[in-house]
């Protein structure tokens, strides 16, 4: 979201339900951002876990072939 979605959904929020929901709001939006950085980290972590193990992989391939090889 940019910043003009933020202050127009702001904008709405005010007029909906006054000064007093502000809190409310900012502690919903709060969370919202910690789970969705949890969420991306997450993702993160496990491209990157999957990517060692591919990695890890073709390695050990790698290895046996050049094995191979050398016994030839």
């Amino acid at each position: 979201m940019g910043a003009t979605e933020i202050i127009f959904v702001f904008i709405i929020y005010l007029l909906l339900f006054g000064a007093k929901g502000i809190p409310s709001l900012a502690q919903t939006m709060g969370k919202a951002v910690r789970t969705f950085k949890d969420a991306s980290g997450d993702i993160q972590r496990e491209i990157m876990n999957t990517s060692q193990d591919i990695k890890d992989e073709v390695n050990k391939v790698s290895k046996e072939a050049e094995d191979t090889f050398k016994q030839d």
